[in-house]
């Protein structure tokens, strides 16, 4: 999943050709004098000792850090590498795949352990750190490597989950209601930012909105509709994503996806990140493991939320009242969807699903999403500025939905 809207974004997986290169362990430098010996005087003095650390006891950071750092891995995409080869006279090139046993690794990300059922461990990341791969790799905290299987994918949210043998775990992470978060709140970043080498770093920030609304499209462009996110000003870097962002108690609330590199003009941005909030990530996994794929319902239509549309037009074309400030527009209802056998026309406006207020097209997919393909849910609209109800029986998505709902 990325942004669009014309902002430059960076999805938190790291390509493999970009480690390491031309970075001196340790950052050493050594200075030299030629062949010159250096003369060094000395002066008598007392020598100067370390003092006791008056730090006492463990922060809160620490203790969160402890709490769930052990559950965190490095998810290491393998895939096949194409070669250039030349014919004999060096003027036409093809691609050869390489042998199935010369797997290299193509990305990192992170990755979180959230459960062991009987022998297996379970582990989401995100869908843009294992998509492509013919092979994965986990990375445990105490340098454990384990081949990994993928139980399933799914882009619409960045998701995936991956199993792997639960022998050699011995940590499981826990999520918290990310319902609950409040901007303002400290929360950490887990992850492997520029890969393994830098594996279960940790950085600190706060929760700074707690239902931002981003665009979000496919590794294509094609969009995928608004997702509704948690923004963070956690450092997060190429390799956390997938890792989980915690609270102070040590729970995900969050699975740290992307981030802001630039505004629409242009201008360097630092510390925006986003992240998938946790109800958003049980729901998802938890589907992915019984079905390896998500099946969503869907109305079958497009639509642009009623805050885009001038005053002007939500009195004269829409004719709504002026208590109605918020909700959905119908702007195209395909034909033979659910939506339009209700009788839900162009320009209809919907406020309410089931008993959930929707102010904007996001809400709508979260008050949608809770509801199962085959359920009746009744959708209160306003139709040429008369309010009513409707009962609707859901249909799932289709490639064909790719901007509708």
């Amino acid at each position: 999943m990325k942004l669009s809207s014309g902002t430059k974004i960076v999805v938190m997986s790291v390509v493999a050709g970009l480690i390491g290169g031309g970075v001196a362990a340790g950052g050493v430098v050594h200075f030299t004098q030629g062949d010159q010996a250096a003369n060094v005087t000395t002066a008598k003095s007392n020598a100067v000792k370390v003092s006791e650390n008056n730090v006492k006891g463990k922060s809160s950071a620490t203790k969160a850090f402890k709490n769930v750092s052990g559950a965190v891995v490095s998810v290491i995409n393998l895939q096949k590498q194409q070669s250039l080869q030349s014919d004999f006279f060096g003027d036409q090139t093809q691609n050869r795949d390489s042998d199935s046993s010369d797997l290299q690794t193509a990305s990192e990300g992170s990755g979180v352990v959230y459960k062991k059922s009987n022998n297996t461990a379970y582990i989401v990341t995100n869908n843009h750190v294992v998509a492509g791969s013919n092979a994965i790799q986990v990375l445990l905290s105490d340098g454990t490597k384990l081949t990994a299987k993928l139980v399933g994918t799914d882009e619409q949210t960045d998701l995936a989950v991956l199993k792997v043998k639960a022998d050699k775990i011995s940590e499981v992470a826990n999520f918290s209601d990310s319902s609950k978060v409040e901007a303002g709140q400290s929360v950490l970043a887990i992850g492997s930012p520029l890969g393994s080498d830098y594996a279960t770093s940790v950085t600190e920030g706060i929760i700074s909105a707690t239902k931002r609304q981003v665009d979000a499209t496919d590794e294509s462009g094609n969009s995928l509709g608004k997702a509704n996110v948690l923004q963070t000003d956690a450092a997060i870097n190429p390799g956390n994503s997938g890792g989980p962002l915690v609270n102070l108690a040590g729970q995900v609330v969050g699975i740290n996806s992307m981030k802001l590199a630039s505004s629409e003009d242009g201008t360097s941005v630092e510390g925006m990140g986003f992240a998938i909030p946790s109800n958003t990530v049980v729901s998802i996994i938890n589907g992915l493991e019984k079905d390896g794929k998500i099946e969503r319902p869907a109305l079958g239509v497009s639509m642009v939320d009623l805050s885009n549309v001038s005053a002007s037009d939500q009195r004269e074309v829409l004719r709504l009242p002026d208590s109605v400030s918020d909700g959905v527009i119908i702007v195209e209802a395909q034909e033979d969807s659910p939506a339009a056998k209700a009788g839900l026309e162009r320009y209809d406006v919907i406020t309410k699903i089931a008993d959930t207020k929707v102010s904007d097209s996001g809400e709508l997919r979260d008050a949608l999403y809770k509801h199962k393909v085959g359920d009746s849910v009744k959708i209160t609209y306003y139709h040429k500025g008369q309010e009513k109800t409707v009962t609707v029986k859901l249909d799932k998505t289709t490639s064909s939905l790719n901007n509708a709902q």
